[in-house]
């Protein structure tokens, strides 16, 4: 019996008292035994009266101790068996030992004693160790508790699993869920809808045709705004608001934005037709920076052509259509703006550096030549970033060792570390990702960079730049260099060298003016003409070697053909191939009959896997690239793999498949 009990008022409290009792009764025997004697009997008397109440205490408890212990035992039984929470106890060989009817209830099932737990609970994180004799044995970690979700056809529920003790509670928690689902796709998004060649399409139109196209368009998309629950706000004639809820752009997403083929095919019978950009945001609680990654969106898409809709979730960053090549718009105007800020900037230097991205090609070179020319007009210190040639380049460098001040122009990477100043300006050609550079430090140490490209704007961009002339409507890097040369200096005169450079660099990316040219690219072309560029030392300068040739044809024996009109070419493990001669067998492949793309797969002498994608613009290659991690043009694209040449094949063929199940690979 607990000590507490025997130590009460009639406890040893109680024994104590008798004894004192005692003690001065045999006091009084001594004076008046008579008296002594009755008081003895009297204490006798109640002494027995009091053990016989002990022991009727005793007995009582331990009938009420029992009694007690099986209306425990009752209620315990009752509350496993109608509480709303599922007990469930298993073995070390993770089979079922007991589980109360609650989860009978739950799976449906009379008893699961004896099942597989993992048949019923496949989450649970159980882990196996190979032990001594080469059996597994089970391994639970440290964890004391782990809680994750259990989810059936119309039920979710928590489970609180305890391995040390082999315990697992389970709580249904459905309307608590349903509440947090419909909290998410009740979260706001926002987007914005831009006619990005409004004034293309409705070129050579009367005010009542220009607005009676304008009313079609505005139709169609506030049917469509209709049809997935979106308000829609007109801001102006080529412009409109979007609010919406999560669960809608998940739709728009699903439906990968059908607006944008409904606009371009109702407007197919135009000279030219009418595209959308859309920009839309989702992920943050903050309206107002909602609004802006909305704007960052759109300028996303339009960065890259227009046509399409860029979708800012979170991290996320998805693109959808794209699907034709962009309408070349760019205005005198605002090459004549970009040419006034950039001499300013270089004017305000101590120091200019240019520099390409790597593995320079005769764009890049050609554009940072020119640039040299501009700052050298200005006598501001300039010099051209350069870690070392390149097949592709080495003819051009061969004549640039000719102009002895040209030559000294071009400097190391850690020259440029260390000769660079706070008041030192980078100016960045042929690319607008900061990775993709000869030398990322000297981007992220330098102040202020500006940055000139044609290539499409993808997810990683220079975003601090003070500088921005990004036209994916152009050519080239060196014909938007040759339109700046023309406002950046009234009395410009350019070299025959220097002429030639800018000249190869738009030869070389229009594949002999052949494609992605405008009506732009030969005024650019007339004008270096007309300087002194030399096309006959173009042509030198392009020329093939006759072991490249052989190479190239070697690999082009193994290209098969996909889908009807895609030609893709995957040389031999083992096999190192130059990223040039990578790039020049994809576009030699479109020149076959019925290609529309080509993709080339080899291992680069680097050691990573090399994919170089050519199209004729029926089909983005672009978005080819952008999933497998690459980028580039609708019509030119490239990414690098480090896997084995077998897995990088195998995951491209997972992409053309992905993307030809979703919106078909061709437009």
């Amino acid at each position: 019996m607990p000590k507490f009990l025997l130590k009460r008022w009639h406890g040893y409290q109680t024994v104590w008292a008798f004894a004192l009792l005692l003690i001065l009764d045999a006091f009084l025997v001594a004076y008046n035994w008579p008296l002594g004697l009755v008081c003895f009997v009297l204490i006798a008397v109640l002494g027995f009266i009091m053990v016989k109440k002990e022991f009727v205490f005793r007995r009582e408890l331990v009938d009420y101790m029992g009694s007690l212990n099986l209306r425990i035992k009752r209620v315990e039984g009752e509350v496993s068996a109608s509480i709303p929470l599922g007990i469930v106890l298993y073995s070390e060989d993770r089979s079922i030992e007991w589980h109360n009817p609650y989860v009978s209830r739950m799976f449906e099932e009379k008893t699961l004693i004896g099942s597989e737990l993992t048949s019923f609970f496949p989450q649970l994180p159980f882990k196996q160790k190979d032990k001594k004799d080469g059996s597994k044995e089970n391994v639970h970690g440290n964890a004391h508790e782990i809680r994750f979700e259990y989810q059936t056809l119309d039920r979710v529920y928590e489970l609180f699993h305890y391995p040390e003790e082999r315990l697992i509670y389970i709580y249904e928690i459905t309307e608590l869920a349903t509440l947090r689902e419909k909290y998410e796709n009740e979260k706001i998004a926002l987007g914005i809808i831009m006619l990005d060649n409004l004034d293309e399409a409705s070129q050579g139109m009367d005010d009542q045709q220009r607005t009676a196209l304008i009313a079609r368009v505005a139709s169609e998309i506030t049917a469509w705004a209709k049809d997935y629950h979106i308000y829609l706000r007109r801001l102006s004639s080529e412009r409109y608001l979007m609010v919406l809820h999560y669960s809608s752009l998940q739709q728009l997403e699903m439906s990968r934005f059908v607006i944008l083929d409904n606009i371009r095919e109702m407007t197919a019978d135009l000279k030219v037709p009418m595209t959308l950009s859309v920009g839309l945001a989702f992920g943050s609680e903050n309206i107002r920076e909602l609004g802006e990654l909305a704007q960052s969106s759109l300028d996303m898409a339009l960065g890259r052509g227009g046509d399409q809709a860029a979708v800012k979730a979170g991290q996320r960053l998805s693109f959808y259509g794209g699907k034709t090549n962009a309408v070349e718009k760019r205005t005198r105007v605002r090459a004549r703006v970009i040419a006034h800020a950039l001499r300013d900037l270089m004017q305000e230097s101590d120091r200019v550096f240019i520099m390409g991205h790597k593995m320079p090609d005769m764009d890049a070179i050609g554009a940072s030549i020119g640039l040299w020319k501009a700052a050298n007009l200005y006598h501001v210190e300039c010099y051209i970033v350069l870690d070392s040639s390149n097949p592709s380049i080495d003819r051009l460098m061969e004549q640039v060792k000719k102009d002895e001040r040209l030559m000294e122009a071009f400097i190391l990477p850690e020259e440029a570390m260390q000769m660079m100043t706070e008041h030192s300006l980078l100016v960045v050609v042929d690319t607008h990702k900061a990775s993709m550079t000869i030398e990322p430090k000297l981007v992220d140490s330098i102040s202020r960079v500006v940055v000139v490209d044609h290539h499409r704007r993808g997810e990683e961009f220079i975003n601090d730049a003070v500088l921005i002339y990004l036209e994916p409507y152009a050519s080239s890097a060196a014909e938007l260099v040759t339109e700046l040369l023309q406002y950046i200096h009234d009395k410009l005169q350019l070299t025959p060298l220097e002429a030639t450079a800018l000249l190869a660099g738009i030869t070389v990316d229009t594949k002999h003016f052949a494609m992605h040219t405008g009506s732009r690219t030969f005024e650019a072309a007339g004008y270096l003409r007309r300087n002194g560029a030399d096309s006959m030392l173009v042509q030198r300068l392009l020329k093939e070697d006759l072991q490249e040739y052989i190479a190239k044809a070697e690999i082009i024996k193994h290209a098969k053909m996909m889908y009807g009109h895609i030609a893709v070419a995957v040389t031999e493990p083992g096999q190192v191939i130059p990223q040039l001669l990578i790039a020049q067998v994809a576009d030699s492949l479109l020149n076959m009959t019925d290609v529309v793309a080509s993709f080339v797969v080899s291992e680069r002498p680097d050691g990573v896997i090399g994919i170089s994608a050519r199209s004729l613009g029926k089909m983005n290659v672009q978005v080819v690239m952008e999933r497998l991690g690459g980028g580039g043009h609708l019509t030119n694209a490239a990414v690098q793999l480090e896997m084995s040449i077998g897995e990088a094949e195998e995951k491209l063929l997972e992409v053309l498949a992905e993307i030809e199940k979703e919106e078909g690979l061709f437009e």
